[in-house]
């Protein structure tokens, strides 16, 4: 897909946005996009019955008489994509590539968060990190960031999606929703995941080629790998071939979920057939039930 059509269908995601922040706030991450955690908003004397774990010390010896913290509940949630940018995601075996769903799935989640009143924010990387722009409110911010990745080059080899999650961890100071929409094809990244899980709501969207799991008979094709420049042929002809070539990328496919169901994060898998928006809908909903624990 070029930049035209990709822009021509992100121009519409505003309108598409209102339907799926109405999702957003009414299914079963609700309480993740509206915010879910409570800050210290003032203090009182200690009454008989309060919760002494709420008494606030360093107020209370200042004035030699016990208080307590009173609460208010945040509303107001940060939103910040994860997006990769190496060279694999822009291969695939259509017009449509992993990078180009990608974008359109940050694209609509971020209409749509600032649709909710949300700030949004986005990372991009490769084998390093390429540019950050930190939560904001406006549409001209969505835009900016949208043209950002529309203007990226894959020129360096590889994919540090470990790094990237490190990096992200330390620029987030308070407990946000965390989307990384990746093809996964990194190593040394599990770790790393987890340690996000357990300070922010993560939400991992995988991107892949349609063929990866429904391999079709295109005879004998060149295959090459993007970030190693590896070539190898590819006999797909042969049904054993086909078998064999969906078997293993179904299994890669189950051990990522298995992956994101043991680190606590839910996940999404698209394919460069779907249909994005339906997808997400779908997913943040709950109406398929999103895989999320």
């Amino acid at each position: 897909m070029d930049r035209y059509e990709l822009l021509q269908k992100i121009t519409t995601f505003p309108l598409i946005a209102g339907t799926l922040a109405e999702s957003l706030l009414s299914g079963d991450f609700r309480s993740v996009f509206k915010g879910q955690g409570i800050e210290a908003d003032e203090v009182r004397h200690y009454e008989r019955g309060d919760d002494i774990r709420s008494i606030d010390w360093n107020v209370s010896a200042r004035f030699g008489t016990p208080y307590v913290k009173m609460y208010r509940e945040e509303r107001e949630m940060t939103v910040s994509i994860v997006l990769d940018c190496s060279a694999s995601m822009y291969c695939g075996s259509g017009s449509v590539t992993p990078f180009d769903q990608a974008l359109l799935s940050a694209g609509l989640i971020a209409f749509s968060a600032e649709r909710a009143g949300q700030r949004i924010g986005i990372l991009f990387f490769d084998q390093d990190i390429i540019k950050v722009f930190p939560p904001r409110k406006s549409r001209s911010h969505i835009m900016a960031m949208i043209s950002a990745a529309l203007s990226i080059e894959p020129v360096r080899k590889g994919s540090n999606l470990g790094a990237a999650l490190v990096g992200q961890g330390r620029l987030l100071k308070r407990r946000s929703l965390v989307v990384v929409i990746s093809d996964f094809l990194s190593v040394n990244w599990e770790q790393e995941l987890g340690d996000l899980c357990r300070k922010h709501d993560v939400i991992a969207i995988r991107v892949r080629d349609a063929l990866s799991i429904a391999m079709i008979n295109l005879g004998l094709i060149s295959m090459e790998d993007p970030e190693t420049g590896v070539k190898r042929l590819g006999p797909t002809g042969f049904s054993s071939f086909r078998s064999a070539w969906s078997e293993w990328h179904r299994d890669r496919l189950s051990a990522w979920q298995g992956i994101c169901r043991r680190l606590g994060g839910a996940f999404l898998d698209i394919a460069t057939d779907a249909d994005v928006p339906s997808a997400l809908i779908h997913f943040f909903g709950g109406r398929g039930g999103p895989k999320r624990l």
